[in-house]
């Protein structure tokens, strides 16, 4: 089963949309679009899911 990486070629910040668009085979600009909602409509809550996500999601190991 594949992993959660963040992503090391789709990033704009820190890869996260991109790791999460990598292993759900979907568009990472989708969850670029759910992670500004969520910012807007909670308050801040979305950087606070981001920041978190982008500390505990770990980096792609080099091959």
């Amino acid at each position: 089963m594949e992993k959660l990486y963040l992503s090391t070629t789709d990033k704009k910040i820190a890869g996260v949309c991109g790791g999460l668009g990598e292993f759900f085979d979907k568009d990472p600009t989708l969850f670029r679009i759910l992670f500004i909602l969520l910012i807007l409509f909670s308050f801040g809550f979305g950087v606070l899911a981001y920041l978190a996500m982008w500390l505990v999601i770990p980096s792609r190991p080099r091959d």
